[in-house]
């Protein structure tokens, strides 16, 4: 089976967010810097089922774990 590289837009619209550039850099500006302490999946302004597929994901170093990495290292991040 191969493996998909998946867009930080096409995670973000599987997460059912808006997913345009503008939109992203929007919902990363309003959401950063995370804490390091807290867990990406367990970041409060993810909805349960948001957050149970990034788990998920993450838990079963899916396909799309590279991009929520990439989300992960944005949000902990201020540009």
């Amino acid at each position: 089976m191969e493996s998909q590289t998946h867009s930080i837009a096409n995670l973000f619209a599987q997460l059912g967010l808006p997913s345009d550039t503008a939109a992203i850099d929007s919902f990363i500006d309003t959401h950063a810097p995370l804490p390091h302490d807290i867990p990406l999946t367990a970041a409060p302004f993810w909805t349960p089922a948001q957050a149970l597929f990034l788990k998920t994901e993450l838990d079963e170093d899916a396909d799309w774990s590279a991009v929520i990495d990439t989300l992960d290292a944005r949000l902990r991040h201020r540009l």
